[in-house]
């Protein structure tokens, strides 16, 4: 199993309201290119299921996830119900931070295929951070990454 984590600073922003666009997931294939499709199916304001189409190396990844939301909290959690994925789950979670918020972002995953996880998993992991990144600085001009000087530079690189 892998795990994936990345975080961006959000400046001038209310949490809340940053809770609200990133769970809108219906908006990312606008935002990133990488995301083909996503089409989600709002069972009730706390949740819903999302099918999700990916373009990653040569193909497409694609699963359908359940999402949980809970605003109090400003957490979204995640897990698959079906797709490429051995299993894959995670969250989002929005925390004041000074004038803004943070946004971190956490998933783990499994291809299962253990014969080619040293080749899929950090070109997956790649994948996900760069894609979050780029996700939230289309939601928010000037967000930044935190802590990671590579997906930092890769974000620079795409703007």
């Amino acid at each position: 199993m892998r795990s994936v984590h990345v975080a961006l600073a959000v400046r001038e922003h209310d949490p809340g309201a940053v809770f609200d666009r990133v769970r809108h997931f219906a908006g990312y294939p606008e935002l990133v290119p990488v995301v083909r499709s996503v089409t989600v199916h709002e069972v009730s304001a706390e949740e819903e299921t999302s099918d999700w189409e990916v373009y990653f190396r040569n193909g497409i990844l694609s699963w359908t996830e359940e999402d949980r939301f809970d605003r109090a909290a400003l957490t979204i959690l995640f897990s698959q119900l079906d797709g490429d994925f051995e299993s894959f789950t995670g969250s989002w979670r929005v925390s004041r931070e000074g004038a803004g918020c943070r946004v971190d972002f956490d998933a783990e995953f499994d291809f299962g295929i253990p014969s080619l996880a040293g080749i899929l998993d950090p070109v997956a992991v790649k994948v996900f951070k760069e894609t979050i990144a780029r996700i939230v600085s289309g939601l928010f001009t000037g967000a930044a990454v935190i802590g990671d000087e590579a997906v930092a530079e890769a974000l620079a690189g795409s703007l």
